[in-house]
């Protein structure tokens, strides 16, 4: 969903530019923020519902029966039948704060990132495999890195239950956080999935910019053949 919405996007913002030229960097950044905020529609409730469980895994005798239960299924039963759809919802704000402008950075620097390694192959589309891997991979370490301490806190949020609520909000929470643990807890686990980033975004690219030149060919091919 967001490659597609994302490819929408950017050409909506750039109307005046012909198809087969690359779009602007601008329309790169706003297609970025607008496919990051509705991918979060439908991301924040599978966070908090993946959240829950592996909450539950974790400490599952040692909470209450209310919370005691385990498996997805059973999760989003018991978010549903006590706080209904607002608490599937629990967490929306914070993912669309963190994936809106992340998204931006995300695209913006996997455009940018080739046009520095291969120059001319945004509007040629000859970028090389290994350009894709590093620009991809790149794209999601920068992406990762800008949105971090807002994954903490969203985590942190989508942790509570509206029985045991520690943080009272955004702001709240980022305050906590920092008075109680140091900036340094927002930064926690950074290595760890800024290394994952580079390896699996740089992989998604890859795909993603291979499976267009398939389609692009099989299309001309198509076309000619008519």
């Amino acid at each position: 969903m967001v490659f597609q919405s994302y490819t929408v996007l950017t050409r909506a913002f750039d109307s005046y530019i012909a198809a087969k030229d690359p779009s602007s960097y601008k329309a790169v950044v706003l297609g970025g923020v607008g496919s990051g905020a509705l991918q979060s529609f439908l991301i924040s409730p599978v966070e908090l519902v993946k959240i829950q469980v592996q909450l539950r895994g974790i400490c599952g005798t040692k909470l209450p029966p209310s919370r005691s239960c385990k498996g997805p299924i059973r999760v989003v039963q018991n978010i549903w039948k006590n706080e209904g759809l607002v608490g599937m919802y629990r967490g929306l704000f914070i993912t669309m704060i963190r994936d809106a402008p992340s998204h931006g950075v995300y695209f913006w620097t996997y455009e940018y990132m080739k046009e520095q390694l291969h120059p001319g192959c945004r509007k040629n589309c000859d970028e090389s495999l290994n350009t894709m891997l590093v620009a991809g991979g790149l794209a999601g370490v920068t992406s990762w890195v800008f949105c971090y301490p807002f994954d903490v806190v969203k985590t942190r949020l989508q942790a509570q239950t509206p029985s045991s609520l520690k943080y009272k909000g955004i702001f709240d929470c980022f305050a906590k956080i920092v008075r109680e643990e140091g900036h340094a807890a927002l930064w926690r686990g950074v290595e760890t999935a800024v290394a994952r980033a580079f390896v699996v975004n740089g992989a998604i690219f890859a795909a993603y910019e291979a499976t267009l030149r398939i389609m692009f060919n099989n299309y001309n091919q198509t076309r000619d053949t008519i």
